[in-house]
């Protein structure tokens, strides 16, 4: 079934194949989010006339066991049947006739498919803010735990000052508040209801786009049909951007624990559970979860680029284009998800070393500390520095190891508090809640 069959046209399957893609299968994605935005169309056909009540209430009781359908793991989008949206609307006029055949009165895939990614990515954005939150409250108890361990701070891979693990831990638990930030803008951008823009052009029927957007729980409307459709593209790249950021935090938190686990630091342990071993080499217990989670989330730091050149210069309008980006944007949301989840089960399993500063390669760590002390005595800071340096010059350093660092996200306040407070912040500003309760109410 085509939704834009004539009944006159036979299209070679060659073509048909290598331009339906990989659509059947990742509209399964969507099957769900379709089922809502055919609720929410057809309720506000009904409000214009052009479904009765009677109608509605077939057409909303088809949907409800399509949906259960979808649920339960048996939808299926039938050999010949283009996507999503064929599928459905084709279950519907099986059972209905002529009333299932109505429901595609006053829009185009073009602005179907938008909601439906739209809704998706509502969706998915809510569960990774949900795994991060968890990661980010595991870091953060970790931090508070192993306050007062001390590790060396590094800069350019040379020792450089005291650090500890309630600063390292915390500093990972912070970027993800950042990240935070470029989630919700990305939620925000997303939220907005393109239903009814149609093809591009909106249409001659009187519709009314606030209803949709009042019953699907969007924030706002896309307003200006020809953007709705420009916004194809843009939302799934803003949204990759955001990715990108808890990616790249996820990878360079990886590629820490890969060197702290390594013998030449020992910073850090996994559990023998949460290694593997060599072919040939006996005692080898490599990090290979961490080493995956750094390749995988540099992976999908290269998405926004692909969108970015599969997008820029197109003309106004709709263009087949578009649909590429499924194939790569789609799948990156369980990449994302599932990443987070396995470093959320490592991170809770792993174990640090205590007493790491008494190894003799970190005798000079405390260099600054030396300077600093004398400073405090009177000696202009230049002059403590020149004194401190020969004398470590000169081996006849005897540097102190206590660290008095008092202020605000130092080693002696991490300010854990301050960074959970941020995060509580970023997360009331999403208002995941509306859209939850919307759809609530459209199923009845």
């Amino acid at each position: 079934m085509k939704l834009w069959d004539k009944g006159n046209t036979e299209v070679s399957k060659d073509i048909e194949n290598y331009t339906v893609g990989r659509d059947r299968e990742l509209d399964l994605l969507l099957a769900r989010f379709d089922v809502y935005g055919s609720m929410a169309h057809t309720t506000m056909l009904e409000s214009i006339d052009l479904l009765t009540s009677a109608e509605l209430t077939e057409v909303h009781r088809e949907l409800k066991v399509i949906l259960g359908i979808i649920e339960a793991g048996d939808f299926v989008i039938e050999d010949g049947i283009e996507d999503v949206h064929s599928q459905v609307e084709l279950m519907l006029t099986r059972k209905l006739g002529d009333t299932g055949k109505k429901i595609h009165s006053g829009r185009s895939r073009n602005d179907q498919v938008l909601v439906d990614l739209r809704l998706f990515i509502r969706d998915e954005i809510k569960t990774i803010a949900d795994l991060v939150t968890e990661l980010f409250t595991t870091l953060n108890d970790l931090s508070k735990q192993h306050k007062d361990v001390l590790i060396p701070g590094y800069t350019h891979l040379q020792v450089a000052m005291p650090s500890s693990f309630g600063l390292w831990f915390g500093a990972y638990a912070e970027s993800l508040t950042d990240d935070m930030h470029l989630l919700q803008a990305a939620y925000k951008v997303t939220n907005q209801n393109p239903l009814g823009s149609g093809a591009g052009y909106g249409s001659s029927f009187p519709l009314d786009r606030q209803m949709t957007t009042d019953l699907l729980g969007f924030d706002d409307l896309s307003y200006n049909v020809v953007y709705a459709q420009m916004s194809r593209g843009k939302v799934e790249k803003t949204v990759a951007f955001a990715m990108n950021s808890i990616a790249s935090t996820l990878a360079r938190m990886s590629m820490d624990i890969c060197l702290y686990n390594s013998q030449n630091f020992g910073f850090l342990e996994l559990p023998a559970e949460m290694t593997t071993g060599s072919s040939i080499m006996p005692h080898k217990k490599n990090p290979d979860v961490f080493e995956l989670i750094r390749a995988k989330m540099n992976k999908l730091q290269s998405l926004s680029t692909e969108i970015s050149l599969i997008t820029t210069n197109l003309p106004s309008g709709y263009h087949r284009d578009m649909q590429t980006i499924k194939e790569t944007f789609l799948p990156a949301f369980y990449e994302l998800k599932s990443t987070l989840e396995i470093a959320i089960f490592a991170m809770k399993n792993i174990k640090v070393k205590d007493g790491i500063i008494q190894d003799e390669k970190y005798k000079d760590l405390f260099s600054v500390e030396e300077v600093n002390r004398l400073v405090l005595q009177g000696v202009p800071f230049r002059d403590a520095y020149i004194q401190v340096g020969q004398a470590i010059q000169e081996g006849s350093d005897k540097l102190s190891k206590e660290v008095k660092h008092t202020h605000l996200g130092s080693i002696g306040d991490p300010a854990n508090d301050q960074i959970e407070a941020k995060l509580k912040t970023v997360l009331a500003g999403f208002g995941f809640e509306k859209a939850e309760e919307a759809l609530k109410a459209l199923m009845g």
